[in-house]
């Protein structure tokens, strides 16, 4: 039989140690997040770009130097006739255009459309797409060599129908009026009304926290429009302007959505360690695997007319801010699960570690799942030209293009998997142990009478027993076994 005060007192002592543990790695979490706060007001101020003007890329330069104008439209009629028609891009009037050659196996596309805004604004114009049965040499009627259906667009053209809300874009004519030539779709209202739905359905959902977190979302928005890519254009270091972007995005997102508290403070620690770690092991991927991110057309004609740029620094900023929401997702996930489980009854912080790892574990498995599926399905396009192509696995998934994608993939799972113990070791620490303070605050259990399990009908003897049992209370008043038991069991507790 244990001794009762040895118990105790070792027990008291172990208990000393959370309340030290607790301040300690409060002001520690809360000093070194001051601190990173300060940095990126800093890095903010330095990295804020100015408002010079850059060179417009080819593919968005008008005619005369500038950007390119573009104006609303609608198509409002379609017809199948000849090709090169000379009033195509050219703006009237009227809807009723002269078409040679109307058929219904015209070589071309001609699409009557309304001009709904710019200085033609009511007029119209004439939009010609070539199909595959578009003439391919002199012959008349001849028909290219196409694997689609002879009166579908050729590749690269637009399919356009009747109703089709258009962008078109605004040259200046060798007559020096305006001509139009498709740009791209209008996208407004769908894009307004798919916005309207996914705002609805997260604030349905997650009430109050859901639209802060849609507030968080816009705020990040602002960030990369306003600092980002205006900082990167200057000729600023991408790496450095990442970093600084990413950290501001976190503190309010963070904050935001989830509250001021050590449990969000711990997760918000927990991603900026990760995402140093992240920027860390992109170097090293992008260093050891050569990557040089040229392989994209984007990128090649941004270093053409932003020589400034640096491709590979640009590559590692896009790893940076590539992990960053999934790194947020994961570390918030181990905060919470840490201090849930701690308020739930875990009476020490190993415990609390422990049992928050092991929803760690889980919640690695799904998401690299979703990082490496994500990144693939991005360049399932790219995937299916070298498949296309008959080149060697090998061969595939060492070019650059695909390279780019398995190193994204690597290094957002090697942060993902470092960044729940790191996380957890954070918020366990923080975390306070309900199931310590509830164990020692618990009065010990009342002894239980003798005669509760005394049968109700008095047996022959029942006269001399209970002589004998009243002789055995006195003889040992003090021996209470279960007020002993109850106190080794307080003890145990408290030693975990």
């Amino acid at each position: 039989m244990s001794h009762p005060g040895h118990g105790h007192g070792h027990s008291h002592n172990l208990s000393e140690i959370p309340a030290v543990l607790s301040p300690i790695a409060r002001w520690i979490v809360i000093v070194s997040l001051a601190v990173i706060g300060v940095g990126v007001v800093a890095g903010a101020v330095v990295l804020w770009p100015s408002s010079s003007d850059h060179a417009i890329p080819m593919q968005f330069r008008s005619a005369d130097g500038g950007s390119i104008r573009a104006v609303n439209g609608e198509v409002v009629g379609q017809v199948r006739a000849d090709c090169l028609n000379p009033l195509a891009g050219t703006a009237q009037d009227s809807a009723e255009f002269q078409i040679e050659g109307v058929t219904d196996l015209g070589p071309c596309i001609q699409s009557t459309v309304r001009i709904d805004s710019g200085s033609d604004e009511g007029r119209y114009t004439l939009l010609e797409v070539p199909t595959n049965r578009a003439q391919s040499g002199t012959e008349p009627g001849a028909v290219t060599q196409s694997r689609g259906s002879p009166d579908q667009p050729q590749a690269g053209q637009p399919t356009l129908h009747t109703g089709d809300k258009l962008r078109l874009s605004v040259v200046p004519g060798p007559d020096g009026n305006p001509r139009y030539t498709f740009f791209d779709f209008n996208r407004t209202v769908p894009t307004l009304v798919w916005a309207f739905l996914f705002v609805a359905a997260i604030v349905l959902v997650a009430a109050w926290r859901g639209f802060r977190s849609i507030i968080g979302l816009a705020f990040a928005f602002l960030v990369l429009g306003v600092f980002t890519l205006p900082a990167i254009l200057d000729g600023e270091s991408p790496v450095a302007v990442a970093v600084v972007s990413s950290a501001a995005i976190l503190f309010v997102v963070l904050y935001l959505a989830h509250g001021v508290s050590l449990r969000t403070s711990s997760a918000l620690l927990g991603t900026l360690m990760s995402l140093m770690l992240a920027g860390l092991l992109s170097w090293l991927a992008i260093d050891t695997m050569n990557l040089t991110g040229l392989s994209g057309d984007q990128t090649t004609n941004l270093q053409v007319y932003q020589g400034s740029i640096s491709i590979s620094g640009l590559l590692l900023a896009g790893f940076i801010i590539g992990t960053l929401g999934v790194l947020n997702d994961v570390t918030i996930t181990q905060a919470s699960a840490a201090f849930e489980l701690a308020a739930a009854g875990e009476s020490t912080r190993l415990g609390t570690f422990r049992a928050a790892m092991r929803v760690g574990r889980d919640h690695i498995a799904s998401t690299v799942y979703t990082l490496v599926f994500a990144y693939a399905g991005s360049a399932l396009p790219l995937l299916l030209l070298f498949s296309v192509a008959q080149q060697p696995f090998g061969s595939l998934i060492t070019t650059d293009a695909v390279a780019v994608e398995l190193a994204r993939s690597f290094v957002g799972g090697i942060a993902i998997a470092l960044s729940v113990p790191l996380t957890t070791v954070i918020a366990a620490a923080l975390a306070r142990p309900a199931g310590r303070a509830r164990v020692a605050a618990a009065p010990a259990p009342a002894a239980p009478a003798r005669t509760a399990a005394r049968p109700t009908t008095p047996a022959p003897d029942s006269g001399r027993r209970r002589v004998r049992d009243h002789r055995a209370q006195q003889i040992e008043p003090v021996e209470r076994p279960s007020s002993v038991i109850s106190t080794g069991r307080h003890a145990k507790v408290e030693d975990d």
